[in-house]
């Protein structure tokens, strides 16, 4: 199968305009992530603290530097994907679906200094029962809901074209229509929770349905990367278009299954293991087109100086995305393999929407400058992050607890300490990936030129 049917051959100038605009919306949020995370450590150091506003400023700060990294990130990666692939002109709807997205991110990113002092580190969507906090998160709930629905009713599915870029299309319509579940998930949840459940239960079990959907979403989002990045290095990915979207359909398939889980209580051990077992179970669809992509990769071309990160961030993404999914499988007890795993599936999907933006970028008229520094962003990045999640699935295996920080954790032993150890050492490459990621996309923003890149070409050796 040629690769190049998979690849995007024009961007209207409405849609460049927009996917940049989403772009900026996710630099933003990692930017504002990343000094939470700064205020987190110092919010930890003598004398510095106490010039900190609220008396739980770090678990504060932590709820909200979780969600502008995931939630927030995420929601910019498909904007930028739904913006590139279904914007055909400008329109009303998909400018109020931004502006409304940074309006509510914006909100919530400042909600810790707004007089924030309860903070919840429930699942999926940590919150601050704080009225600004919340209302972020409507007004940022808002735009992702218009983005879908408009992407639904501009993009009608064509299920028996032979170019690959319908199948990438029909894919992010599946994409939206599972955003739109998991936002219902979260409406009926809402009416069915019993008065007398409050506090932090209440909010896990408010997202419980709704954030397991939404990795149905992450799922689909990171496939149409991974297919979009192999096929701008020439990989022969033997992937037609018609089996596509039947490989696609396979993957949103288990959630035909909600209706059955929403027929017991929201708060029954039914619901509550179902949804789990869901997404457990339920992700093994993906594995069809991750094997297609993976295999893709070893029948080697030679590769321009723009495709090298695109096959760094491919392979990055690849382990880290089957690494987490492998550790879920590996999970018994509350302990640090379960953040081993989320870490490994999230980041595996953050890399792939990385690697996106370095492939769209030149073509919305934004050249990378640094292309060496690209290539080796997703290494260093990846490689920080593999330890990290490596290192917390050694500590778990070996009885350390999650959520707990100090003598909590139950650091007792030579092998936990040192995996702790090699955590925090794998944390710390991960951020400088990271920071080097924001320099190397803020550089190209800055960049613009009238002559953007069209299709990247490839020569097989």
């Amino acid at each position: 199968m040629n690769s190049d049917t998979y690849n995007l051959k024009t961007i209207n100038p409405a849609a460049k305009k927009l996917a940049l605009g989403w772009i900026w919306l996710g630099v933003y949020s990692l930017i504002a992530a990343g000094i939470l995370a700064i205020l987190l450590a110092l919010s930890r150091t003598p004398a510095i603290k106490e010039m900190m506003p609220g008396s739980n400023f770090f678990k504060v700060a932590l709820v909200v530097h979780v969600n502008l990294s995931v939630l927030i990130w995420f929601l910019a990666g498909a904007g930028i994907l739904w913006a590139v692939f279904g914007i055909h002109r400008e329109s009303l709807w998909s400018k109020a679906a931004f502006w409304l997205a940074v309006v509510g991110t914006v909100i919530i990113s400042i909600s810790p200094f707004l007089g924030a002092t309860q903070p919840l580190m429930n699942n999926y969507v940590p919150v601050i029962l704080q009225p600004w906090f919340f209302y972020g998160l409507l007004i940022m709930a808002a735009g992702l809901v218009i983005q879908a629905i408009g992407f639904m009713v501009t993009n009608t599915p064509r299920l028996n074209s032979s170019e690959g870029t319908e199948t990438l299309r029909f894919a992010l319509y599946l994409a939206a229509l599972s955003v739109l579940i998991a936002v219902i998930c979260v409406a009926v949840s809402y009416a069915r929770i019993p008065e007398t459940i409050g506090g932090e239960f209440y909010y896990d079990l408010l997202f419980w349905g709704g954030g397991h959907i939404h990795q149905f979403v992450n799922t689909v989002l990171v496939l149409v990367a991974w297919v979009m990045l192999s096929a701008a290095c020439g990989n022969d990915l033997r992937m037609s278009p018609r089996l596509g979207v039947l490989l696609f359909l396979l993957v949103v398939l288990p959630i035909a299954l909600v209706p059955w889980l929403y027929s017991y209580k929201i708060e029954s051990s039914e619901h509550i293991l179902g949804f789990t077992e869901l997404m457990r179970k339920g992700g093994l669809a993906s594995i069809p087109i991750g094997l297609l992509v993976f295999l893709s990769t070893f029948r080697f071309t030679k590769l321009s100086d723009e495709q090298k990160p695109l096959r760094a961030a491919l392979i990055s993404s690849i382990t880290l995305f089957a690494g987490g999914g492998i550790l879920g499988f590996m999970i018994m007890g509350s302990n640090t393999i379960i953040p081993a795993h989320y870490h490994g599936s999230i980041v595996g999907v953050t890399m792939a929407v990385m690697g996106v933006i370095f492939l769209l970028l030149p073509r919305l008229g934004r050249p990378i400058k640094h292309l060496k520094l690209a290539y080796w962003m997703p290494w260093l990045y990846g490689a920080g992050q593999l330890m990290h999640i490596t290192a917390l699935a050694w500590s778990g295996g070996h009885g350390v607890k999650r959520k707990a920080a100090g003598q909590a954790q139950g650091l007792e032993g030579f092998q936990e300490v040192m995996g702790m150890a090699f955590m925090g050492a794998g944390g710390l490459i991960a951020v400088l990936g990271g920071v080097l990621f924001l320099f190397i996309v803020i550089s190209a923003l800055m960049n613009k030129t009238e002559t953007p890149s069209t299709n990247l070409q490839t020569s097989r050796t």
